[in-house]
């Protein structure tokens, strides 16, 4: 290994004993496994919350600004800036067209250049679903809104340096799986050789 230090023994994966969806509807399901780890200890109940995959986009105008929502949030009780996001309607959508559906719904906003950044787990612990990340370029605005009846959005356009130069100094927050998004497009920047996104890369 790089750091010089001998490779640690795997580890098992936990032995499940038991398991049942202890609630389930179209948008998650909640399933509690009796589990035995590797230590002999058993866990009972371990609640894993089961999502459909996650899409969100990095959307960019021609004049290199990015378009963000803001939404009410009821788990913080806040209003929250996010990366146009979303989930497939049903199991059966392609995560580009889902992706795509939901920038148009949420934004207005839609492009015919969309590039795959990569995807990364939600959260480990407790999640089993991963957020898939694209790039949307010279998105440009083709009609209004077409929100779900629950939904509240605004929708801003910062100048790119802008956005970024507030994300460092503590005066905007997005969520951390988008921040991890913003990370894939700095990576995917400098592999790609592009030299319109040379200047995305953070």
């Amino acid at each position: 290994m790089a750091d010089g230090k001998k490779p640690a023994a795997a580890i098992a994966p936990w032995q499940v004993l038991d398991s049942r969806f202890s609630y389930r509807d179209r948008w998650l399901a909640v399933r509690s496994d009796t589990v035995r780890v590797p230590n002999g200890t058993v866990l009972s109940p371990y609640h894993t919350i089961e999502f459909p995959e996650w899409v969100c986009a990095i959307a960019l105008t021609p004049a290199r600004e990015i378009v963000l929502i803001e939404e009410y949030r009821h788990g913080i009780g806040r209003n929250s800036f996010e990366l146009p996001s979303g989930a497939p309607d049903d199991p059966g959508e392609d995560l580009l067209a889902a992706m795509q559906r939901e920038l148009r719904e949420e934004t207005g906003y839609a492009s015919e250049t969309w590039l795959y950044l990569g995807s990364s787990s939600a959260n480990t612990a407790r999640q089993n679903n991963r957020v898939h990340a694209y790039l949307a370029l010279d998105v440009r605005e083709v009609g209004p809104q077409a929100l779900d009846p629950g939904e509240m959005i605004a929708v801003h356009v910062l100048p790119w340096a802008d956005f970024v130069a507030d994300l460092a100094d503590g005066r905007l927050e997005i969520p951390g799986l988008h921040l991890a998004a913003l990370w894939q497009l700095s990576a995917f920047a400098r592999r790609s050789g592009d030299p319109r996104l040379e200047a995305l890369a953070l």
